[in-house]
């Protein structure tokens, strides 16, 4: 039945040149089973043209009709952007801006969603917008402007600690008091900042890409009943914070439950058989020595340490079916980064980095332990707000029970720093001295890890 269809297509005006296109293009009717029905009923005699005469009356009649053409055109275009202007309104976006962009899926190149939120870096033409999308393989790229819709931010969320409680960050004691008053009011101006909730940013996503017609499906371990209790505990506080959610995904990996020292339960992920098969992420990591080298000459140190840091980087929609794991209680998958991804420590240092950047003369970061390290008094109160502006517009949190600020001498991974040295923190040397012999290539493996 197509091919008929299309055949009679071909003598049907199309609505804007009121022209077919078979005219338009051979210079005249196309010839259709009336047209030789007619014929073979009046049995008229054939016409013969030579070539040079049928090229020159198709060309007239071209000629003739092409005027004929523009001018219904250009009157169905403007009846279209009449239709079209109805619901739409002039848009415009300045550098510095935050957008959505609507993309096709990494799942399915037929399926637009709105991603982002990214930042507009430049007005590339009157309606053409050059995008930053950090994270991605082609970080700027062009847009159309009827692509990209503004984002509009829910704004700095104050929780009940923030609001109803002074914040209170530790000091060093040999401040002097107006030194400290200083100190405390610039603490007071950043409550959503300082706060054990984890925020949520939106400066990138983290995606887990494995192989199309992949799919990793574990059995539960078995889990003691004297541990369902902690387990479901856990699970109801990571729904309240907004870390989990129910799913019906086909992937699932195991939990185990790992004492911590002081007896407690951590609730862990085994995503190891998702990192086979997930693509690894090579951004390189800060070198430790390189950040110790910058800190042992400053004055004065402040450390940040951002509250439950991966918690604070959303997920990609593709990237969550494949986070889901099971409970007693039922079958749930992560809204942000989970702990034990391997790409885990990549996307977060990238986070930093984009940051940071900025600041990177003063300021640096290993994973979520921020630092920044300055000269003067008056230079370090200035260089740690922006510090914590940079965090607040990236919609980051900091905990404010472990965030030191304006130290002498400050501990940072793993190293006492400060007055000019470089040294091992003395818990650090304590435990490798008393450390029993190794006699067994596990505790020598276990051993190594200490030192």
């Amino acid at each position: 039945m197509l091919p008929y269809v299309l055949f009679g297509i071909r003598e049907i005006p199309q609505a804007s040149t009121g022209f077919p296109p078979f005219e338009l293009l051979f210079g005249r009717q196309p010839r259709v089973l009336l047209d030789v029905a007619r014929e073979a009923w009046e049995q008229q005699p054939a016409v013969h043209r030579t070539t040079i005469e049928h090229v020159r009356e198709m060309r007239e009649r071209i000629e003739r009709v092409m005027p004929i053409v523009r001018e219904h055109l250009v009157k169905a275009q403007q009846v279209q952007q009449r239709h079209y202007n109805r619901a739409a309104q002039p848009g415009e976006f300045q550098r510095g801006d935050h957008v959505l962009v609507l993309v096709p899926t990494a799942a399915c190149k037929f399926l637009d969603t709105w991603q982002g939120p990214y930042t507009v870096t430049e007005k590339v033409g009157p309606v053409t917008y050059r995008v930053r999308q950090t994270g991605r393989r082609r970080e700027d790229q062009l847009y159309h402007i009827n692509l990209l819709k503004r984002w509009v931010g829910t704004g700095p969320q104050l929780s009940a600690y923030a609001s109803s409680t002074p914040v209170v960050v530790d000091m060093d004691p040999q401040l002097s008091a107006a030194q400290k008053s200083e100190l405390q009011h610039l603490v007071s101006q950043f409550p959503d900042v300082f706060s054990p909730q984890p925020g949520r940013t939106h400066v990138l996503e983290h995606d887990v890409r494995t192989p199309p017609g992949t799919i990793v499906r574990q059995r539960p371990y078995r889990v003691p009943e004297a541990r369902r209790h902690a387990i479901e505990e856990e699970v109801q506080e990571m729904l309240r914070l907004g870390v989990i959610e129910p799913s019906r995904s086909p992937w699932s990996s195991p939990i185990v439950m790992v004492p911590k020292p002081d007896g407690t339960l951590r609730f862990c992920n085994d995503f190891r058989r998702l990192n086979e098969v997930s693509e690894f992420d090579c951004y390189p990591m800060p070198r430790v020595d390189e950040l110790l080298d910058r800190l042992g000459r400053a004055r004065l140190i402040s450390t940040l340490d951002l509250t439950k840091g991966y918690w604070q980087v959303p997920l990609t929609e593709q990237a969550k079916p494949k986070t889901a794991f099971s409970t007693p209680s039922g079958h749930w998958q992560y809204r942000v980064l989970p702990f034990g991804l391997h790409g885990a420590p990549a996307t977060f240092q990238r986070l930093m980095d984009v940051l940071l950047r900025p600041h990177q003369a003063y300021a640096a970061a290993y994973l979520d332990d921020v630092v920044i390290h300055s000269e003067t008094w008056q230079d370090h109160l200035e260089q740690l707000r922006r510090v914590l502006t940079e965090l607040r517009r990236a919609g980051l949190t900091a905990n404010p029970r472990k965030c030191h600020l304006a130290l002498t001498e400050a501990k940072y991974l793993g190293y006492q720093v400060g007055r000019g040295l470089i040294r091992p923190q003395e818990k650090k040397v304590a435990a490798i001295l008393s450390a029993p012999r190794p006699t067994s290539k596990t505790q020598v493996r276990a051993f190594l890890g200490l030192a």
